[in-house]
């Protein structure tokens, strides 16, 4: 049987002290742990600092110097919107900027909510014109031929001329009723 071979793993040699950063104050011996930003232009670029020169620095560093009022307010806007292009809500400028391009719905998952929209119930009939209907009119319809259509079927349907008959008297209820809708949608 063969023995394992043992592995050595050896750490880094440590021989090299940390190198220790000073402060970049002018005269300033104390170890520099903070870092502060050079310049607006590069912030990834710093000045190290003791803590003392630090809170001088900060108290005293305005990321907005030099820049217009108008510059300033720029800037804010893009930041709010981490400097990403934003059109102005319903003029479609997003979908002209993106030549309409559209998502490959394969599963129909957004169409499937347009094809409902469109094939939703229509609309409530209006009282209005519901009574045309009854009527038998279309608007738009003068006073005289509404009056003239009501006297007609009310003669037709009235009970007297049925005997009675319970459908003659709603049709005939149903007659007065878009009647008197059409009256007062006329006459007020």
């Amino acid at each position: 049987m063969a023995g394992r071979k043992k592995s050595q793993v050896s750490a880094p040699l440590m021989s090299e002290e940390p190198t220790m950063r000073f402060c970049d104050h002018e005269d300033c011996v104390a170890e520099g742990l903070y870092p502060a930003p050079r310049s607006r232009e590069r912030l990834d670029d710093h000045y190290w600092f003791c803590l003392d020169h630090v809170r001088e620095y900060n108290r005293t560093w305005n990321y907005f110097a030099g820049m217009t009022e108008a510059e300033v307010e720029s800037l804010v806007r893009s930041d709010t919107v981490w400097q990403r292009p934003s059109w102005p809500l319903g003029n479609r400028l997003a979908y002209r900027v993106t030549k309409g391009a559209r998502i490959d719905d394969h599963f129909d998952f957004f169409e499937a909510d347009r094809k409902a929209e469109r094939t939703a119930a229509p609309a409530p009939e209006t009282e209005e014109a519901k009574a045309f209907r009854v009527l038998d009119l279309t608007p738009p319809a003068t006073v005289e031929k509404i009056k003239a259509q009501y006297k007609s079927l009310v003669k037709r349907h009235h009970p007297d001329t049925h005997g009675g008959d319970k459908a003659s008297e709603d049709r005939l209820k149903e007659i007065i009723l878009a009647y008197q809708t059409l009256m007062n949608a006329h006459c007020s």
